[in-house]
């Protein structure tokens, strides 16, 4: 009674195994797809709004550009932990079996629970109203945000049900207009715009503060950039994905960084750190400056198409995660079916795109967000060590793809993403501690998941 029940598709005969994909998952997504969904994973709307937060906490622009540099290189450490564990173990549900295989059943199991409580439709909500306040300026219409932004996760359900190759499709054309949008942005804050005249920032701060600024710095900045490790998701689904998944992650984070590095480079040429830390909206200042009201309209477009896109990439890689949960065993058994037809779970992908929805309509979705961070960096950390884990069992086994400076770089992964939850847990302890309790409240779900796949017998 008091041994974990291993997943039903270890061992169950006919069920999915780590080295094939379950029975209809089509193997359709190349390189491109591949890059273009780490892209949209990371993306949203948040570069264009989060500059400004950094700016608040550090002043000098070698700080501000420093932040997302460095954020740039613990994503980038980050790509090749996902790169490796994807190369190793190229799994349906990504991150899921990661934490099965490493460590138990139960762990991988709160993982996917806090994904589709709160981590994953949390910020599907609040980047789905953020795609709705935008898309209202653009083109007025009778429709609340909180119902356009239901109207939208509905629509991008329909499209993902029809099929990895059509959600794949739609992911992959709104990610390259996001980065022509961010790139016309870039475009237009280097050649329309002048250098800010300079203005007296706050004093320089004593060590200890500036280091404890720099670090809450930080925390904006890996928000922006997460989200590469949900390409993972969809390992059953990507041809070669020993091969396809680490290339599709490293050439996703670099050119992330580039475009982030891009944007705060103009941002502060146009307006200067005092500028851009007094802009809650930078991405429209510097438009504005650059090409008039026109200009702010433009980003405006360009700011609901990159929301769509991340909410399209959402839609397409986390019902993943369920589906492997169900097939396990530790989810409603109707969540591991598959259409015949689309060869999707449309059963996960409807149960994610509902209670997005549901947490759009409530308004809830800032506080949730609150909660999510520290969660989902908790479990970025632990996922690194599952490669130590995963090293140690197999020896001097080889993979397609090897860390570079492992175990060092990996090693910093992990200390950066728990340094963040530890001042996350800090610096908002309310709103954090509700986060481990949505977490701690999965364990007797667990355990009730587990006393339904014990044989009767048995009790």
């Amino acid at each position: 009674m008091s041994r974990e029940i291993r997943p039903r598709s270890l061992h169950t005969p006919g069920a999915e195994t780590s080295a094939t994909p379950g029975p209809g998952l089509a193997r359709a997504l190349g390189l491109f797809d591949t890059t273009m969904v780490v892209m949209g994973g990371i993306i949203g709307a948040g570069i264009f709004i989060n500059p400004y937060v950094v700016a608040q906490e550090v002043h000098r622009p070698s700080e501000i550009l420093g932040a997302w540099a460095l954020g740039g290189m613990v994503a980038l450490a980050g790509a090749f932990v996902y790169a490796e564990l994807g190369a190793r173990m190229p799994e349906v549900g990504g991150q899921y079996a990661y934490l099965r295989e490493a460590y138990r059943p139960s762990v991988a199991f709160l993982y996917g629970w806090a994904l589709l409580l709160v981590v994953q439709t949390g910020g599907m909500a609040a980047v789905a109203v953020t795609f709705a306040h935008y898309a209202r300026e653009i083109v007025p219409m009778g429709l609340s945000d909180a119902a356009l932004a239901a109207l939208a996760l509905s629509v991008l359900t329909l499209v993902n049900c029809l099929g990895v190759r059509a959600g794949s499709t739609v992911q992959s054309s709104l990610m390259v207009l996001k980065i022509l949008a961010i790139a016309f942005l870039v475009l237009c804050g280097w050649l329309l715009t002048r250098h800010a005249a300079p203005v007296a920032g706050p004093p320089p701060l004593a060590p200890v503060a500036a280091v404890a600024a720099f670090a809450a710095a930080m925390a904006p900045v890996m928000f922006s950039y997460g989200g590469y490790q949900t390409a993972n998701f969809i390992a059953g689904e990507v041809k070669r994905p020993e091969v396809t998944l680490p290339r599709g992650l490293v050439l996703g984070v670099a050119g992330v960084t580039a475009l982030y590095l891009g944007v705060n480079f103009v941002s502060l040429r146009a307006l200067g750190p005092t500028g851009l830390a007094a802009a809650t909206a930078p991405a429209s200042a510097v438009m504005r400056i650059a090409l008039g009201s026109r200009g702010a309209e433009i980003i405006a477009a360009g700011i609901a198409i990159s929301a769509l896109g991340f909410l399209s990439q959402s839609m397409l890689t986390a019902p993943r995660v369920y589906y492997a949960m169900a097939r396990d065993g530790v989810f409603f058994r109707a969540v591991g079916w598959l259409d015949p037809r689309s060869r999707v779970p449309v059963v996960a992908i409807v149960l994610q795109g509902i209670w997005a929805a549901v947490i759009a309509v409530s308004g809830r979705y800032d506080q949730i967000l609150n909660y999510m961070i520290s969660i989902d960096l908790l479990f970025m950390g632990l996922t690194a060590t599952c490669l130590f884990r995963k090293r140690f069992r197999t020896g001097r086994q080889t993979a397609r793809f090897r860390i570079p400076g492992h175990p060092w770089t990996t090693l910093g992964y992990i200390v950066a993403s728990w340094l963040v939850v530890v001042g996350t847990v800090a610096y908002d302890p309310l709103h954090a501690g509700i986060g481990f309790a949505i977490l701690g409240a999965g364990v007797p779900v667990y355990w009730l998941w587990r006393r339904r796949q014990v044989p009767r017998e048995e009790r």
